[in-house]
This record gives structure tokens, sequence and C-alpha cells, in this order.
């Protein structure tokens, strides 16, 4: 079966190299831009929508020739624009994105995508080398298996000016037939106070590292402010507000990876509900910051390939399940707990006295393996 797994390592491009590399960024945004507005124009005129291929062989053939330094980057990087341009309007079409918008200069995010042909990209000890750049300077801070193929590489910077290289690789693994102890599974419950709660009692605790940095931020806001834009110093405190949002972006993609890994690694089977982070993060509940915060969504991320890698299991139940209502004793459904200050609670039917959060851990394990059983019968 096949399997995908990027790595992404540092790279230091010399100034010819990074010149090069900006002016792909800027080709890349330029050809996004060019075809939405005549996809536009098209459906103005009533025209057909105009295919990837047919666009794609319109600036093969017209825009090159009328832009000549599109022929000075890298080709796949200008064709893989136009397809990200399809990708964009196909969700559109499909209903799960807004329309697409064009890209801007100084506020979208900085990256292309090449990909690999005869050799265009290598990983070697101390370099990558990619099309048009050569070898480029790098951290290679991992080994890559002989067999893993390369099938494309991303190249992208980010608002503090670092560069990164993405490179893709397909491998093959051993399909395995489902395999797995039912009897070590763990329910997370997702609190907005910290992480997740299991059916065992543990809390894990998020660490708010963007509330801890706050005051640093606003001293560097306010700096910012105070600057004349378009200036050197209005760019170097940029630059600096920007490292210190990376750092702690970096510390909680660090927590939130180990705390996977933990999962990973202890249970077979873990079950969470499929809860819809932009409705937890929206004004209705009020708890945005804490929620974006969390990182909820990329722990969940983290967390699936981590056990697909392991032949383990990752089990969502419906997120209108009434887990934190239910009783996990006798069965019973109290609608009294739908309000989230209720921490604690006691069931009209048995008495029993539940933690919120605990109570709720326990109800989605058991409907996690309940639905599990569903599709894998357990034969006795």
């Amino acid at each position: 079966m096949k399997q995908y797994r990027a790595y992404q390592f540092r790279i230091y491009p010399n100034d010819s190299q990074a010149a090069l590399i900006q002016r792909t960024f800027g080709c890349c945004r330029f050809v996004y831009n060019h075809y939405l507005a005549l996809q536009l124009e098209r459906y103005e005129k009533g025209e057909p929508y105009l295919s990837k291929t047919k666009a794609n062989n319109h600036c093969n053939q017209v825009l090159k020739d009328e832009y000549p330094f599109l022929r000075e980057v890298d080709k796949y990087a200008v064709t893989n624009a136009i397809w990200n341009l399809d990708s964009a309007f196909q969700s559109f079409f499909k209903r799960r994105t807004g329309f697409p918008n064009y890209k801007s200069k100084h506020h979208s995010r900085k990256a292309y995508r090449t990909c690999y042909s005869h050799g265009n990209v290598v990983i070697m000890d101390h370099a990558i080398k990619l099309p048009k750049l050569k070898a480029v300077r790098a951290k290679v801070h991992r080994d890559v298996p002989a067999d893993w193929i390369v099938k494309s590489a991303t190249v992208s910077q980010t608002k503090s000016g670092k560069y990164y290289c993405s490179v893709l690789f397909e491998y093959e693994t051993d399909e395995k037939a489902v395999d797995v102890d039912v009897n070590n599974a763990v329910g997370l419950d997702y609190k907005s106070d910290g992480l997740f709660a299991t059916n065992y009692g543990r809390v894990c605790g998020s660490p708010k590292y963007y509330r801890k940095s706050e005051r640093k931020l606003d001293r560097e806001h306010k700096k910012l402010s105070r600057k004349k834009q378009g200036s050197r110093n209005y760019e170097k405190q940029r630059k600096r507000l920007a490292k210190q949002y990376e750092h702690i972006a970096n510390q909680r993609k660090d927590f939130l990876h180990k705390e996977a890994l933990k999962l990973a690694e202890q249970y077979d089977v873990v079950v969470i509900e499929d809860l819809d982070a932009v409705l937890l993060s929206g004004n209705a509940l009020r708890n945005g910051k804490a929620t974006m915060d969390n990182g909820w969504g990329m722990f969940i991320g983290f967390l699936q390939y981590k056990l697909e890698e392991r032949g383990k299991v990752l089990i969502r139940i419906d997120r209108y399940y009434p887990s934190s209502q239910k009783c996990c004793l006798c069965g019973s459904t109290n609608k009294a707990v739908k309000a989230l200050d209720v921490r604690e609670w006691e069931c009209p039917v048995c008495h029993a006295i539940h933690d919120r959060d605990l109570n709720a851990a326990v109800n989605i394990c058991r409907e996690g393996l309940r639905l599990y059983g569903e599709q894998y019968p357990v034969v006795a």
C-alpha cells in the first residue's frame, strides 16, 4: 500500500538563489491572479469554465511569450499555481469553501511547489538540489530511507524571512489486517481550559503559550506602530514580531507532537468527538482565544497519523452525541447539564455525582467502541 510522508528542512539560499526564489513567488502569484481574472471574464461573457489543462497550455503557448520572465523560473512552479487555482475553484463548486481570492504580494503566503522529474530534486548531506536553484545549503536533520521516492518539493518563506523546503516522499507499506486490542482504549473529552481529559481521570492541561506571551507581543506591536511604514526600521521590527509569533507556534506544535506521541504509544484505540473547531472558536461561545491557543485541530491531525503509522485506530463519534449530559452509570440523560458552567452534577435517576469532563470521556470511549464493534465485530 502506498503511503506519503513529507519532511521539512531549513534551507539557506545565497543571494542569487534567494532572488530567484522571490521571482518564482512573484511569477506564481502573477499566473494565479491572471487566470483568476480570466475565469471571471469568461464567466461574465457566458463562456464555459477553462479547465486546468487548457489554462496550462495557454500559459505555455501564449502567456510566456507575452511575459518572457515566466520562462526564467521553474516551469513546474508555474504549472502548480494553475493547478492550485483549479483546486480552489473545485472546492468552491462543491461548496466546501468560498470563492477564490486574489493573492497579495504582502499578505499571501510565499510558497511554490515543484515536481520531481529526472533527478531534479535530490537530498544531499548538507544541501538540497532544486530545479533552477541547483544545490541549496540546508540543515538535513533526519535521514531518508533509501526506498522512499521523491514526489515533489515545496519551497516557502516565513514572515520572519526564514526559508524552508518540504519534500514529499512516497513509500510502500504492508497492508495489515485490523488487529487492535479494544480493551486498550481511551476516550478524550476536549477541554477549553486545557487540552483534553481521559476516561481514566488524566487531565492534559495546555501551557497557554500565546497567553503567556501576550504582554511581550503587545510591546512589540506598540513598537511597530511607532515606525514609519516602508522604512528599514519598520521592516526590522516587523521581523522581530514575526519571530515572536513563530516561536509561540513552534512551542505549541512541539507540545502537541509530544502529547499525541504519548497517546499513540500507550493506546490501541483513541476515541474523540468530531468537534467543529470553527464553531468552538466563534463569538457565540466566547472562548476563541483559548481554542486557538490549544490547537485542538492540529493535535488531532498529529494524533491520527501517529496512530495510523502504528496500525492503531482513531475513532470519531458524532459531535451531537450527548456525552456530557448522559450518566455513565445508569445511561439517563440530564439536559440541565448543557450549560458549560456546570462542572459537577448529580444524576437525577441514580444520584451519582459526576465530574463533567470525566463522565463525558467515559461516554465518548464507550460510544466509540460500540461504533468500532459494528464495523469490526469481535468473534468469540
